[in-house]
């Protein structure tokens, strides 16, 4: 399963929900909107309703953010 994470620099609930994935052997992929790569307008594209990140999808299904994906991988 593809797992994306949306993400930026300097954001503690980015950084908790990559932690996780990690400690829980998930692999993902990051999408950080600090290096230019990724714009709000692609976020928002993903997920029309996000308001903050990190925005987190596995696969096509959009979960939501760190407490959403704390909440899934229990």
């Amino acid at each position: 399963m593809n797992v994306v994470v949306w993400s930026k620099d300097n954001c503690p609930q980015c950084d908790s929900a990559k932690k996780l994935l990690k400690l829980k052997g998930v692999e993902f992929e990051e999408r950080n909107l600090s290096t230019g790569k990724w714009t709000k307008e692609d976020l928002l594209e993903a997920a029309p309703s996000a308001r903050s990140v990190p925005q987190i999808f596995f696969g096509e299904m959009h979960v939501g953010g760190f407490v959403e994906l704390k909440e899934r991988l229990g």
